[in-house]
């Protein structure tokens, strides 16, 4: 995996034009006034205040863990989660999604508040890949370089992205002194979107004058 992954991204990225104009399909989720609702309520129980849009400081990527984009978009969709102990809270989302070939397609706002990343919502964008069933390392070179297309516009529209991780690299980007969290033990270890996809993501972005962590 690790040897085609490296082959493809110099036959398919390094003689590319990684700066040409991103290719993004608006497919928005249900987004109503309860949902806004919801965000409020959210961000007063984790950070202490209430917003419902986010002045963007990061990029967290990630993967969906689910085989489909279709599921993916479906299981974000609801506003509210429906059963368990989260009951009547807010359903969890990401700003974009981004296909297996490659195809981006943005959920929510740009600025708007998503929950995706513990401690971060506040001031992150997030980024799904579709893939990562069973914690399998899949991800692919098409999806590759729709991220860095897409960060790349992203940091130019938004020069204060300063930092992008993984969601595994949650607890290292504490050192960047976005992390906030109100609720006592409220936390959830990752593995996405794996070790080899943030290696060659911050290989190709690494000139973009923006902040990783160990990978």
């Amino acid at each position: 995996m690790k040897k085609f992954l490296l082959a493809a991204l110099v036959a398919q990225i390094l003689f590319s034009n990684v700066a040409a104009a991103v290719e993004i399909i608006d497919k928005p989720i249900k987004w109503t006034a309860n949902r806004e609702r919801l965000i409020r309520e959210y961000t007063l129980e984790h950070y202490g205040f209430e917003a419902t849009e986010i002045e963007p400081r990061a990029v967290v990527v990630h993967w969906t863990a689910f085989g489909s984009c279709d599921s993916t978009y479906r299981y974000f969709y609801a506003e509210a989660f429906d059963s368990g102990i989260d009951a009547g809270t807010l359903n969890v989302a990401s700003h974009f999604l981004v296909d297996r070939d490659g195809t981006i397609y943005r959920l929510t706002s740009e600025t708007a508040l998503n929950r995706h990343a513990i401690g971060y919502n506040w001031c992150a964008i997030g980024i799904e890949n579709v893939g990562g069933v069973d914690g399998a390392e899949d991800l692919t070179v098409a999806q590759l370089q729709a991220n860095v297309e897409l960060i790349k516009y992203l940091h130019e529209k938004y020069p204060t992205i300063e930092y992008v991780f993984g969601h595994y690299q949650q607890v290292e980007a504490k050192k960047s002194g976005l992390f906030i969290e109100l609720v006592p033990d409220y936390f959830a270890g990752k593995p996405d979107p794996g070790k080899i996809f943030m290696r060659h993501l911050r290989d190709y972005l690494e000139g973009d004058g923006l902040k990783f962590f160990p990978i």
